[in-house]
């Protein structure tokens, strides 16, 4: 008997031995084996998992901001986009609810800033404000085109009030924000989301990169706009809709289950690192603070400045009091002051900062 023929007859030997118990086990035993091989497997994968992070195995869940198109709510929100939007099918939107739709206090100041900035006015047509609750959807109806005021219904979570950093209902509703963006893309709509505590002082679309596909803000920009290592704000983002952003929203959403929590912006930071985004091949590019910048970074540059945000700022009062003084200085550096002319510090917002 050659080496080939002898090796053959000992692995029939082998698995008639291995099959003797099995046959011998009764149905239970069989179950029971069952069970602790699916367990086994299952420990694996788990294990694997914490281990790698491989993100590209995450379940990605269908959303459920509007529902279908075919939905009161999905057409509803179809006709503001439509109306709202650029020849190119892009918009600018906010959210609002009760506590920042109160007169003289936020929601004011953002409208506010389009009016006095350089050519940001006639941007106002393609604002569309996502309101939280009826107040703020009243509120938004009196001092903005109605027509451009979308109530995203939300059951049994309360978005009327102010929501601190990091409290419960924050989380929900920064989570609320991301999946309804996500059902924007999906009807093919590009997107420049936009906190109302940003004040809008020039076209930002100048500024933004042509090729990306998906742009965010940086609270700390380090130097280089396609490095992930920048500290994100997702507050300002501006977002293309194809296949990859799509994608993108969708893993997103999908791995708040991995980092319970944590928010929107802590998740991203870290998905961002991850495979997946790699093999999406989603075009991410990290904006300038020179342009964008905000009270974490101020832009020093009030010649290039397009956008000033109230972030590294705790409390609504410090918020609008700190925009406030922006738009003071803004009014005086276009007054004709501009050589020497230099953003007072945000003093409210700092001290907000140490309590």
């Amino acid at each position: 008997m050659d080496d080939h023929e002898l090796q053959t007859q000992t692995q029939k030997q082998q698995s008639q031995t291995l099959q003797l118990p099995l046959a011998a086990a009764g149905r239970r035993d069989m179950a029971r084996i069952a069970i602790l091989l699916a367990a086994a497997a299952v420990l694996c994968l788990m294990s694997s998992y914490h281990s790698s992070l491989p993100f590209q195995s995450l379940q990605v869940l269908n959303f459920s901001a509007i529902g279908p198109p075919d939905t009161h709510e999905g057409r509803e929100l179809e006709r503001i986009l439509r109306d709202a939007s650029t020849e190119n099918k892009t918009v600018i939107i906010t959210t609002l609810n009760k506590a920042w739709a109160e007169p003289n206090s936020m929601f004011d100041l953002f409208l506010e800033s389009f009016r006095v900035g350089q050519g940001t006015h006639h941007l106002l047509r393609h604002v569309v404000v996502v309101c939280l609750d009826a107040t703020a959807f009243s509120r938004c109806s009196e001092v903005h085109d109605r027509r451009r005021c979308y109530f995203l219904r939300t059951t049994g979570t309360d978005f009327s009030g102010e929501k601190l950093f990091m409290s419960q209902d924050y989380l929900r509703m920064m989570w609320r924000r991301i999946d309804f963006l996500a059902s924007v893309l999906q009807l093919g709509y590009n997107f420049l989301f936009t906190d109302a505590d940003i004040v809008w002082l020039r076209d930002p679309f100048t500024r933004l990169d042509a090729n990306a596909d998906f742009q965010i803000a940086s609270d700390f920009f380090n130097g280089d706009s396609n490095s992930v290592r920048n500290a994100v704000n997702g507050g300002f983002t501006f977002v293309r809709a194809n296949n990859r952003t799509i994608e993108f929203y969708k893993f997103w959403y999908s791995s708040r289950q991995m980092f319970p929590g944590k928010h929107d912006q802590d998740v991203f930071n870290k998905i961002k690192l991850g495979p997946y985004i790699e093999k999406i091949g989603i075009k991410m590019r990290f904006l300038d603070t020179v342009y964008f910048g905000g009270f974490c970074q101020p832009s020093r540059d009030m010649n290039r400045v397009c956008t000033m945000h109230a972030n590294c700022c705790i409390g609504q009062a410090n918020k609008v009091k700190d925009l406030r003084q922006v738009l003071e200085d803004w009014r005086v550096y276009l007054s004709g002051h501009r050589r020497e002319m230099r953003w007072r510090s945000p003093e409210n917002c700092r001290r907000s900062m140490k309590k």
